[in-house]
């Protein structure tokens, strides 16, 4: 059967993920990270964006950060992306629903020229910027890094200096240099954080969490 409309089209991708998830977890004789229904939601929605069932593995969520994140959406939180993908990514009818923004800086001047002076990514000095901004949203800063391990690199060093204090950290960059390292600072860290282990990630995973929060138990109109 040939699907043509978008709504039945997502819906029955989802009942594909939902079939081909159990019967993985059968198969590997894995019961998948004991995860609520808010969770299990982002985690669809990543399989979704990436065809990727592996995130069933990789996917870990730290001091109850799906529902903190989703908590924070709804009260107008302020994302902060590493990427312009990311934040082309995110559904921006749903987050002005709710009073939020996102911003990414990567591209931004002030913010090369920083990067060049200091010697560092632009990554990092968005990062910076970032800081210097936060107190206006009063902790209430999620930060959706997709791409760039560096920029997580930055936001722990901002945290361990008393700088920056998130409401969250989605750290799913994907690469190969630092990549690994800078996902692992963060899961002994107090700030609620959802983290892809190991390599897998990218902006489209990091909009795609984003979005399942602002999504889930919302209506469409």
């Amino acid at each position: 059967m040939m699907y043509e409309n978008p709504v039945d089209i997502e819906r029955r991708s989802f009942e594909i993920i939902a079939s081909e998830l159990r019967l993985r977890r059968e198969r590997l004789s894995h019961p998948g990270e004991q995860r609520g229904p808010l969770e299990e939601s982002i985690l669809m929605r990543v399989i979704h964006t990436t065809a990727d069932f592996e995130f069933d593995e990789n996917l870990l969520f730290t001091h109850n950060a799906a529902e903190i994140g989703r908590a924070l959406l709804r009260e107008g939180a302020g994302i902060i992306t590493d990427t312009r993908m990311a934040m082309a990514g995110i559904n921006k009818q749903f987050l002005e629903k709710y009073g939020g923004t996102v911003q990414c800086f990567i591209g931004d001047a002030d913010v090369m020229c920083a990067a060049q002076e200091e010697g560092t990514t632009r990554a990092g000095a968005a990062m910076d910027k970032a800081a210097r901004l936060s107190a206006e949203f009063k902790n209430r800063l999620i930060f959706a890094v997709g791409n760039a391990p560096t920029a997580l690199l930055r936001i722990h060093a901002l945290i361990q200096q008393e700088q920056l204090n998130p409401g969250l950290v989605v750290a799913v960059p994907v690469g190969f240099v630092n990549v690994v390292e800078s996902k692992e600072l963060f899961m002994d860290m107090k700030i609620p954080a959802v983290i892809a282990r190991g390599r897998k990630g990218g902006s489209a995973v990091a909009a795609a969490i984003i979005n399942a929060m602002l999504y889930y138990g919302a209506t469409t109109c």
